[in-house]
């Protein structure tokens, strides 16, 4: 279980006083640069005393990932308890090395819902996946971090170099939120939820695969082969983390007070372990969209949504047009055809645009090589690749408060991951992240979907994207995409019935 009394620890006392004199509230800062996420967990990581919990869907084996996983056996090495739970639904070779904790007593690491194959041959793990849907369909999506019960990591990013808008080759834009405060409280109580969950399998029990001796042997000739250390390696992606680590920022601000913080009412928002069981009436417990939806009702004069994978179920189409009828604004800036890293979610959403705009709902679809970078997480240096994605899940409420978490506008969400975020009543974070979306959705950075009166080839739903290009405005009647196949493979995804797996 979570420790007891955070108040034993540096960090508990430092938050204890403050969260008195604010009573029931909390405090908030959003971190939206990337890389500022990954130092955040970095010193987060360090300044742990007691415990350490992480709940990821996704840890990768790559540069980033292996410098949290050496900062964890630090803390490993100085009597800190560390508790990791990952989903297993996307691992990858490499992501193993999380594994080699395990030689430290102080260290457990359980799997969710784990599959019985335990290597990488992609055709061997799809098809024990097409004999076991029902089971491994069912993944958890949570992300979360929490030191010594006193403070938290809560939102979108996954671990891994993507994640944190280092590497070239792709970047995903997202939100942490930091908290402390007794909501901190609560998020522990999810962990443990999760943790104790019959889903939750300890690493151990799956075989002598993951023996921590075997993993780190692995690692050392890793090591060898490369010459290099995950410090050094990580200069590849054009980050000199060594520089960025040396300032302590951005969590040495957020501690000394030099950063301010946002004390407000929130709520904790999540989906129980056994989500299907719960949702189909079998069992008691918790699902995110229903609080969620009743913040969507209650909007009165305009919603923003900012979600990577926009494919509305049948009722919430029905909730957004009832809003639209109600001449509320709404607002939403998900991923284009060609910034998508996810195909089959596009093809879902294919389809809806059409009826979505004739309804007055707006549409924005972020490009994947951006005119400003303002307001979006990343350097111009590494914007200019053209490899820019959109990974954060992000709603405004009429700009007095905010959703931050991990649960896409989606039907997956809704139906069949685990999701977990936080509903914060703050109109000062509800204005800043309203200015962010203002800033994302310049015309340069984005292709605006609207309804056309004259069709063209290919073109089925009638629509044109605008855009802004060298300063001068463009209209497309053939969607952008990085290539004719990328057309094609979402066209012929879009006559499949996948709906209600997207």
């Amino acid at each position: 279980m979570a420790l007891a009394h955070p108040e034993d620890t540096r960090l508990g006392r430092q938050f204890a006083g403050a969260a008195h004199e604010h009573g029931e509230y909390s405090a908030f800062r959003v971190i939206s640069a990337g890389v500022d996420g990954f130092r955040a967990r970095l010193q987060m990581i360090d300044a742990a005393q007691r415990t350490l919990d992480l709940q990821y869907y996704i840890f990768r084996g790559d540069e980033t990932g292996r410098m949290l996983t050496d900062r964890l056996r630090n803390a490993a090495d100085r009597g800190v308890r560390i508790r990791v739970l990952v989903d297993d639904g996307d691992t990858v070779a490499g992501d193993e090395q999380i594994l080699r904790l395990l030689v430290s007593r102080s260290v457990e690491v359980r799997i969710f819902n784990p599959t019985s194959y335990r290597g990488h041959w992609r055709p061997l793990r799809q098809l024990e996946f097409l004999f076991n849907v029902p089971r491994l369909d069912y993944r958890m999506h949570n992300k979360l971090l929490v030191v010594d019960n006193a403070l938290a990591l809560i939102g979108g990013r996954n671990i891994g170099n993507q994640y944190f808008q280092v590497d070239p080759e792709s970047q995903f834009a997202d939100e942490d939120v930091f908290t402390a405060g007794p909501i901190v409280a609560q998020l522990s109580g999810t962990f443990d939820e999760f943790w104790n969950s019959a889903l939750a399998v300890p690493a151990q029990a799956l075989g002598r695969a993951v023996q921590p001796a075997t993993v780190v042997m692995a690692r050392t000739e890793h090591e060898r082969a490369s010459h290099e250390s995950p410090a050094q390696s990580a200069k590849s992606t054009g980050i000199d983390y060594s520089s960025l680590l040396a300032t302590g920022e951005p969590f040495a601000g957020i501690i000394s007070g030099s950063l301010p913080l946002v004390w407000a009412h929130a709520q904790v928002v999540y989906d129980s372990p056994d989500k299907k069981q719960v949702a189909s009436g079998a069992s008691p417990g918790r699902l995110i969209s229903r609080p969620v939806v009743d913040s969507v009702r209650e909007v009165r004069s305009e919603l923003l949504l900012v979600t990577p994978y926009f494919i509305p179920a049948a009722d919430q189409l029905t909730l957004l047009k009832d809003l639209r009828q109600r001449q509320v604004r709404v607002r939403v800036l998900t991923n284009s055809l060609e910034s998508t890293p996810e195909i089959a979610a596009q093809s879902g959403y294919d389809h809806l645009r059409a009826p979505l705009l004739k309804d007055g709902v707006e549409l924005y679809e972020i490009r994947s090589l951006l005119g400003n970078v303002r307001g979006s997480g990343q350097t111009a240096s590494v914007s200019r690749f053209g490899n820019y994605a959109l990974h954060a899940k992000l709603y405004v409420f009429d700009r007095r408060k905010v959703f931050i978490g991990s649960m896409n506008f989606d039907q997956r969400s809704k139906r069949i991951n685990t999701e977990i975020g936080l509903i914060i009543e703050s109109a000062e974070l509800a204005q800043q992240m309203a200015l962010r979306f203002d800033a994302m959705v310049k015309p340069d950075n984005c292709y605006i979907p609207a309804l056309s009166s004259i069709g063209a080839p290919g073109n089925p739903s009638r629509l044109v994207w605008r855009t802004e290009e060298d300063g001068h405005g463009v209209e497309y009647t053939r969607e952008p995409a990085r290539s004719g196949w990328q057309r094609l493979k979402v066209r012929f995804l879009s006559l499949l019935p996948l709906g209600r797996e997207l």
